[in-house]
């Protein structure tokens, strides 16, 4: 897999998470999926995305920017969403927040294998 095509690759991965395509998944997660150092499955990763849908309504995934070193992805994705209660422990309760997640993910053999995430709370924080 070039650059390119890692690439293009990931960018239709945040179009499935956005269309909520969950049955699709498989096709860009790996069956035996890590995120943040804990093996969590591709049914784990799945259960965790349709979590986040269901307590952010209006969640959309905006890549910023995108670097690609194969087997490695590095994407700084942007949410401008409005949480329905409490978020990384911060109670939002329907107030519109803007803020990064800057993530990075290794890929084995075309599908997402490793995930590490952080997003930046500081700039929720600053909001409320």
């Amino acid at each position: 897999m070039t650059k390119i095509d890692l690439s293009n690759a990931y960018r239709d991965y945040i179009a499935c998470l956005n269309a909520r395509d969950w049955p699709g998944l498989g096709e860009f997660v790996d069956d035996d999926v890590h995120h943040n150092g804990h093996s969590i499955g591709l049914s784990g990763y799945r259960e965790m995305l349709e979590n986040d849908f269901l307590e952010i309504p209006d969640l959309c995934f905006s890549i910023r920017l995108l670097v690609s070193d194969h087997p490695y992805i590095a994407s700084r994705l942007q949410f401008d969403c409005t949480p329905k209660g409490k978020f990384l422990g911060l109670d939002i309760n329907g107030r519109k927040v803007s803020f990064a997640e800057n993530v990075f993910y290794e890929f084995r053999e075309n599908r997402i294998w490793q995930v590490w995430s952080v997003v930046d709370k500081a700039a929720i924080e600053a909001q409320l």
